[in-house]
């Protein structure tokens, strides 16, 4: 499941992505456009700008903007920053991988090859799906 973190962490993307390129917006801005707590989306603006996905500046005309172009950061790339692997065991992650702790054999485990292919699945949607993707989707009216 995606937490909390995760989803304020892609709307407040997607909030920096709609912006013209270059321009910045304050953490409350980004709070009020992202619906999403100030203080806990400044430590999750926070994360993001050390791993070079949006660039801050402090000060008086201060703020954050992309550090990417939208079509250069997948939602695969936000949620590993913010909640780790995308796999749903340790076993089959390509990022993390180790033995589960209980588990006797990574040969004869039976739930491993469907979780190697839940995680296949499931990244390559979110690895096919960027910030551009969904600001294109906001521009096409439901059916």
């Amino acid at each position: 499941m995606l937490s909390h973190k995760a989803r304020y962490a892609l709307r407040a993307l997607i909030a920096l992505a709609k912006e013209q390129p270059g321009v910045q917006l304050t953490s409350g801005d980004i709070s009020a456009k992202a619906d999403a707590p100030r203080k806990f989306l400044e430590a999750i603006l926070l994360q993001l700008s050390l791993t070079g996905l949006v660039v801050s500046k402090r000060g008086k005309f201060g703020g954050y903007r992309l550090g990417r172009a939208p079509s250069d950061i997948s939602f695969a790339d936000v949620i590993r920053i913010v909640d780790g692997p995308l796999a749903l065991a340790p076993c089959v992650s390509r990022m993390a991988f180790r033995k589960c702790d209980d588990c006797p054999s990574l040969e004869t485990c039976l739930l491993r090859e469907a979780l190697m292919k839940t995680r296949d699945a499931t990244s390559d949607v979110l690895e096919g799906y960027s910030l551009a993707d969904a600001l294109a989707s906001e521009a096409v009216p439901p059916l």
